[in-house]
Formats: structure tokens, sequence, C-alpha cells
């Protein structure tokens, strides 16, 4: 192979690398919703009962009814429907649920939300929500509190609690 060939391939291949890396170096900027976990454990040490997985919304000035509609099913959070991991067969609401993922979808309401456990996971949003392949469905009361500009959820003495502007819901979360 002649020298000129052999440096022109060589120069070749090495702007090939350096463009690969350099794109490969470019990073989107911030979710405007972005993803949270709430692990459930008796305390620090303990093993984890269960974790939910979830992306956070904010108000940002908006009504918390025009963003997650009474009567109609939310995938409680944004993006991706929220999931929840079971590590331990549990009781939610009153309700048996074996261990397992599930997505965790609601039906808010003024005085109460249906809380969804469903057997379809890694979906988006609610747009393919099958109400066939819900596990249970449990009634919780609504409450309020303070206001959360960011949708957010915790595990606290047997609760699972979902909260938002000033609305509030608590579930009955037990082994």
């Amino acid at each position: 192979m002649k020298k000129s060939t052999c440096i022109t391939t060589i120069a070749f291949a090495f702007m090939m690398l350096l463009t690969i890396n350099v794109n490969a170096q470019k990073f989107r900027g911030l979710d405007k919703s972005p993803m949270d976990a709430a692990v459930y454990k008796t305390s620090r040490n303990a093993p984890a009962i269960a974790k939910v997985i979830y992306s956070r919304p904010q108000l940002k000035g908006r009504a918390l009814s025009a963003l997650a509609p009474n009567g109609k099913v939310w995938r409680t959070g944004a993006n991706e429907a929220a999931t929840i991991t079971l590590y331990n067969d549990a009781k939610i609401g009153g309700k048996s649920v074996i261990a397992g993922e599930y997505s965790l979808f609601t039906i808010p309401g003024d005085k109460e939300w249906t809380i969804i456990l469903n057997k379809d996971v890694n979906v988006w949003g609610s747009y393919s929500y099958n109400e066939a392949n819900d596990v249970i469905r449990v009634s919780a009361p609504v409450s309020s509190g303070d206001s959360l500009e960011a949708f957010s959820v915790t595990f606290s003495e047997g609760n699972l609690h979902l909260g938002w502007d000033t609305t509030r819901v608590t579930v009955p979360f037990t082994k």
C-alpha cells in the first residue's frame, strides 16, 4: 500500500472516531417531569417491600383537574405509566395482590380516587389502558394539605400516599 493511501486511511479513521465521540457527548436537557421513586421499607436496613417508579409533573400555574381529570383513568404521573413493584405478596386497600410488577393507574375524583394495579407494564401514559387487565381496584378517600407543586408519592406508617396541589390520597398498604 502506498504511504499516502495509508496516511489518508488513518486520518479518515481518526476523523470518524472524533465525530463519534463528539456526538456521544451531547446530552439532552432536563426532563420537565423528572422520574422519581418511592420505596417502602419497615426500617432503613430492612429489605424493600415495594417500590413505585413515576414521573413528577408540575402544576406550573395549571389546574390539577386539567392535568388529572376527575372520572378519567390517569397514568399517575407523567410520561410512562407509573409502575409499582411488590417484592412480597401484599394487601393494598385491604385486597390481596401477589408479588410482581404492575402499572399504577388512578381515577381521580372529588371525594375519592380509584387506585388500579394493572398487568400491563412498560406502557406510555394511559392511552392503551385495558380494564380487562386490572389486578385490583380500590377506593381511597381524598383529603387536603399544603399545596405541592410537583406530583409526589411516598410511603409511611403502612400507607401509600399520593399528593399533588392540595389533594392527598392515602391507601392502606400492608404485607
